[in-house]
């Protein structure tokens, strides 16, 4: 659970490429800056971690680009005690840049073995992110309505259940839309009347959001 001066000089190299591809809030890239993103990285891809791309963690699943983190994060427009609900927690890092903003955060993943790897880790790290094993279609109705929802997989469309389940007035949803190779990142904002708009932010590569919980 090292995490030296080289770590954070990476880190830092890391930061100044992000924010030359266009991240310029500050408080994100002080996030990506804080997490030890080698922590969260299979032994075999530790030499690259702080390169700005995605690795396999297992289960089909993947850690995504840091780059994408940042952009996912500066679409969700976060603010210090934002309570936001992360569908898809894969490694735990998007959580904790979520976290180290000063989110709130509630983080659902369908994979077994990667839920109880992640919690793990996440407890050893000393991470708050609250952590649910179960199907991310269906959100978390105890715990609404959430400021923020975040989704970090492919989803055809995004389930009606989570617009009802994101604060009106405001609340914004951010999610990789599309069933094909490549999706279309989209913001949706729910209004006070909770009418939903969406804008659309370019082409992403995502694995895709599975219905049923697996426990492999």
């Amino acid at each position: 659970m090292e995490d030296n001066y080289r770590h954070k000089g990476l880190r830092k190299k890391l930061v100044d490429e992000i924010r030359k591809k266009g991240i310029l809030d500050e408080e994100i890239l002080k996030a990506i800056n804080l997490v030890p993103r080698h922590l969260f990285i299979d032994s075999g891809f530790l030499a690259f971690a702080y390169e700005d791309k995605p690795f396999p963690i297992g289960s089909g699943q993947t850690i995504s680009q840091p780059y994408t983190v940042a952009f996912q994060t500066q679409l969700l427009g976060v603010k210090p005690g934002d309570k936001i609900l992360e569908i898809g927690t894969g490694s735990g890092y998007q959580a904790c840049v979520l976290e180290a903003m000063g989110a709130e955060v509630f983080s659902i993943e369908r994979q077994k073995k990667l839920f109880t790897k992640t919690k793990s880790l996440l407890s050893k790290l000393g991470y708050k992110a609250r952590l649910f094993y179960g199907d991310g279609y269906l959100g978390l109705p105890d715990f609404s309505p959430f400021d923020s929802i975040l989704i970090t997989a492919a989803a055809p469309e995004v389930p009606d259940v989570l617009f009802e389940q994101l604060k009106s007035g405001a609340g914004v949803l951010v999610s990789p839309v599309g069933d094909g190779r490549v999706q279309t990142m989209t913001r949706f904002v729910k209004s006070k009347t909770k009418t939903i708009s969406k804008q659309t932010f370019g082409a992403f590569q995502f694995v895709p959001m599975l219905k049923k919980i697996a426990n492999d």
